[in-house]
Order: C-alpha cells, then structure tokens, then sequence
C-alpha cells in the first residue's frame, strides 16, 4: 500500500479539488468584478448592514472593520458583524452582497435558525475532527484497526459540519438580496451582479462538501472498509 496522501486513490479526490479550485477562482474574479459595478445609491457595505441591522432590531449588533480581504464575518459569541476594509467602505455591488450576507447570519442568530444552531453546536467537534482525523487515521493503519475507526468518524463528523453549512449559507444570500432590494438598496441589474458574488462564494462551500465526501470514499477504500480487502 502506497502512503494514503500519495497513493493512487488520490484519483478519487481529484474532481472534489478541481472544483475548489474553480470556486476560489470564481469568487475572487466575480467579488472583484463587481466590486468595480458601483451601486446608483453610493451607501457603503458598512452603511448597508448598519442600516438592515437596525431595521429587523439589531441594533446592538455593532459593525466593525476588521484587516485582510474577504474575512468578513458575523461573529455569534461576541455579537458582532465584521467587515472587511473594501466591503465595509465600498459602495459597489460586491460589497453590498457581502456586508448583507454577514448581516443575515446575524438575523439568523437572532430569530434561532435552527441550521445555523446546529451548525454552531458541531463546531467544537468539527474542530476536533479536522484536526485529530488524519493521524489518527494513519496511525490506526500500522497499529489498531480501532483508532481507523475513529479517524473516519472524526471526518465523516467533519463532513456533517459542511454539509449543515450549506443551508446556512444559501439562507444567509437570500435575506441579503431580498433585504437590499427591500430596502431600496440595489435595484433592476444591481440584483443580478449581487446574486452573482453571493452565488460564486456559497460555490466554496459546496466544493468543500465534495471535496470531503470523496475524501471519506477513499479512506474507507484504502481502510478496507468499503470494497474488497484482496483486492
């Protein structure tokens, strides 16, 4: 048996990670495209959120600029949303589906959406997954079929987290365009480009899903777990 990262069952994995590679490239070349469309309303990403904050009750929800491109966040602990420098000060259509995007995981926090609890529930054990999964797994194949087992639970918990994120952050883009458009926002071809960013980002998470679901295959092929263990 070759070495799982290098073993030809790799060719399992390859379609997953051909697709994450077109969808950072397509997030990063749509959130800069649009990012040059300027809205007919000029509001900025950080006036935008602020305002759709306010308008469902949020008012406590601070929106705050944090450093580095495309970070922006809603964070649940601390209650706060928090945006990029381009977004929180740009006024294109890019920045206003990202500032919303981030506002409605704040309504999501606020109303209980219950995807979104459950998502924030499987996060320490999604953590715990991501990092122990591996070795564990590797150090099974030399020495107990038991830590295998346990690799390819803490993964397949892992792949629970990504596939839980999908409906989280396919909600979170649809309050946001609705919620611009609601308010007045954007308008006409402005809801097209913005459904554009949002959609070319909720594609990272997808391709990550995929991306796991292959890699999990191919663990319980090389485990023997799935398939013929003579072959």
């Amino acid at each position: 048996m070759f070495f799982p990262f290098f073993d030809p069952s790799m060719l399992i994995v390859l379609p997953g990670l051909l697709l994450a590679m077109y969808a950072q490239f397509m997030v990063h070349a749509t959130f800069n495209r649009y990012a040059r469309v300027y809205s007919q309303r000029g509001i900025t990403g950080a006036q935008a959120a602020r305002q759709i904050l306010d308008s469902q009750g949020l008012n406590y929800v601070p929106v705050e600029m944090i450093d580095g491109q495309l970070t922006d966040h809603y964070d649940p602990r601390d209650k706060v949303l928090r945006l990029s420098p381009e977004v929180y000060r740009g006024s294109s259509l890019a920045s206003l589906g990202v500032a919303a995007h981030e506002a409605g995981h704040a309504l999501q926090h606020a109303k209980g959406y219950y995807p979104l609890n459950l998502r924030n529930s499987l996060v320490p054990v999604a953590n715990f997954g991501s990092t122990l999964a591996f070795p564990l797994f590797i150090i099974g194949l030399f020495i107990s079929p038991a830590l295998v087992k346990l690799g390819l639970w803490l993964f397949a918990a892992v792949l629970v987290f990504q596939v839980v994120t999908l409906p989280v952050e396919f909600n979170a883009s649809n309050r946001a365009v609705a919620l611009l458009e609601g308010q007045s926002f954007i308008g006409g071809s402005e809801v097209a480009g913005t459904r554009k960013v949002l959609n070319a980002a909720a594609l990272t998470y997808v391709a990550a899903v995929l991306v796991s679901l292959l890699q999990l295959v191919r663990l319980l092929l090389i485990s023997g777990l799935l398939g013929n263990r003579d072959e």
